[in-house]
């Protein structure tokens, strides 16, 4: 709570360095790089007698806990933008603090989520309990304070009693200086906010670089990572969207621990498509040299094409 008790406009930075923001549909919420916009302005209200907060949106909603599942057959459950007539229990948010980061954890036990993957995960937001060791940081939400809350005036000292004095000796008096010019102009407020950011040790993608440039030689940023994701039938689909991702290292078990991460799937084969038959065939010791770009085929192990 500590972190919330100077702050009275927020923003929430997932693991993915995106911002929770409230959808233009005034019901929905997801997560985006761009964090300037109004959008990403949350206003925090402190719960009376509780260590639970409200944030509510620039539409005047509260983030909500939803009881509603995010798609049938899978675990998370919706987090939404509402109004209710009744401010209850689903509204609320216990802060648990890790480090310069916090979980936000509801009232059932449940953790606010960012999800990563493909869709219709990507940019999603939904409340449950990470159990796969991949997702376990996509709780942990750094917190931007970008307007503090007014401080309370102090109560004055009481002065001590005095006895009164004699009509005779009681001094007379005089009426008090004027104020000093400069304190008759009304007080004028900052044109913008001051702003606290309370990262975690990682740095972001662009201060990596950045650190990379100053002072230093240019090294080694890796390779590009485009990728499919193939259906149930090992297939990939005309349609279907191309992802890609910076990817440093030439072993194929990082590829596939990043790629696992990217997709949200438990087990993967990745694959790369033969350019004379286009059939698709596991790669399985090392990356090519050189940081070349690859495009590569992720088949789920669940499909027929996993015993390739």
């Amino acid at each position: 709570m500590e972190l919330f008790k100077t702050a009275r406009v927020v923003r929430l930075r997932s693991h993915h360095d995106k911002y929770l923001l409230a959808d233009d549909d005034h019901e929905s919420v997801c997560q985006d790089r761009d964090g300037t916009v109004r959008n990403a302005r949350w206003t925090v209200e402190f719960v009376k007698n509780s260590n639970t907060l409200r944030f509510k949106s620039c539409y005047g909603k509260y983030l909500t806990a939803a009881n509603m599942p995010f798609r049938l057959g899978l675990r998370g459950k919706k987090v939404l933008q509402t109004l209710p007539k009744r401010l209850d229990s689903s509204l609320e948010w216990e802060p648990i603090r890790e480090g310069c980061q916090v979980r936000l954890k509801t009232p059932y036990g449940q953790f606010l989520r960012a999800n990563g993957g493909v869709p219709p995960w990507r940019n999603s937001i939904t409340h449950d309990v990470p159990h796969r060791t991949a997702s376990q940081d996509w709780v942990l939400w750094d917190i931007d304070v970008i307007e503090f809350r007014p401080e309370s005036p102090k109560p004055r000292p009481e002065s001590p009693e005095r006895q009164p004095e004699s009509p005779e000796r009681r001094p007379v008096a005089l009426p008090p200086p004027p104020p000093p010019p400069e304190l008759l102009a009304e007080p004028t407020e900052p044109t913008s906010p001051s702003k606290i950011e309370l990262r975690s040790p990682r740095t972001s993608k662009e201060e990596s670089s950045e650190s990379f440039n100053h002072g230093s030689p240019m090294k080694d940023a890796g390779r590009m990572i485009h990728y499919h994701v193939a259906n149930d039938k090992g297939d990939v689909e005309d349609s279907a969207e191309e992802f890609s991702f910076s990817f440093k290292g030439s072993e194929v078990e990082g590829l596939k621990k990043k790629l696992k991460e990217e997709t949200g799937l438990e087990e993967i084969v990745v694959c790369s498509r033969n350019p004379l038959n286009g059939k698709l065939y596991p790669i399985r010791l090392h990356l090519p040299p050189n940081n070349h770009d690859m495009h590569v085929v992720v088949v789920p192990s669940s499909s027929e094409a996993s015993d390739l």
